[in-house]
C-alpha cells in the first residue's frame, strides 16, 4: 500500500499560508511608512512545482537521482494598485483581499484533513 501524501501536502500549504499572513500582515503595518514597498509571496503552485519528488527504485538496476531539494518560498515586491506621494505602494484593500483568500484557503485546508482524518478513524474502527 502506498502512504498517503494528504498530511504532509497539506502541512506544508498550512505553513505556506501563515507565511503568506505574516507578509500581508508586514504589508498593513507599513501601509504608513514613507517609501515601503508591498511584497507578496509566489503562489503555492508555483512552490510546489519547484519542489522534486524523490523517485522510488524498485531494483538495484534502476537510476537513483537525487531529489531536488525543496526551494524556500520567496518574497517578491508586488505590482501595486496605487502608490501614493510618499512612495508607498500598500493598498489596504488588496490586502484585505489577500487575507480574506488566505482565510478561505486555510478553512479548505483543515475541513479536507478533518474529513480525511475522520475517514481514516472510521476504517480503523
Amino acid at each position: 500500500m502506498d502512504p498517503i501524501h494528504l498530511f504532509d501536502l497539506a502541512g506544508k500549504q498550512a505553513r505556506w499560508l501563515s507565511t503568506d499572513q505574516s507578509v500581508i500582515a508586514s504589508n498593513v503595518a507599513n501601509a504608513s511608512t514613507p517609501g515601503y514597498r508591498a511584497r507578496s509571496l509566489q503562489p503555492f503552485s508555483e512552490v510546489l512545482d519547484k519542489t522534486g519528488l524523490q523517485l522510488a527504485s524498485t531494483a538495484p538496476s534502476h537510476l537513483s537521482l537525487d531529489p531536488l531539494q525543496v526551494q524556500a518560498a520567496s518574497i517578491k515586491e508586488e505590482n501595486p494598485w496605487e502608490v501614493t506621494e510618499s512612495g508607498n505602494s500598500v493598498a489596504l484593500e488588496q490586502e484585505l483581499i489577500k487575507a480574506g483568500d488566505v482565510n478561505r484557503a486555510y478553512s479548505l485546508n483543515t475541513g479536507i484533513v478533518k474529513t480525511f482524518h475522520a475517514m481514516l478513524m472510521s476504517a480503523a474502527k
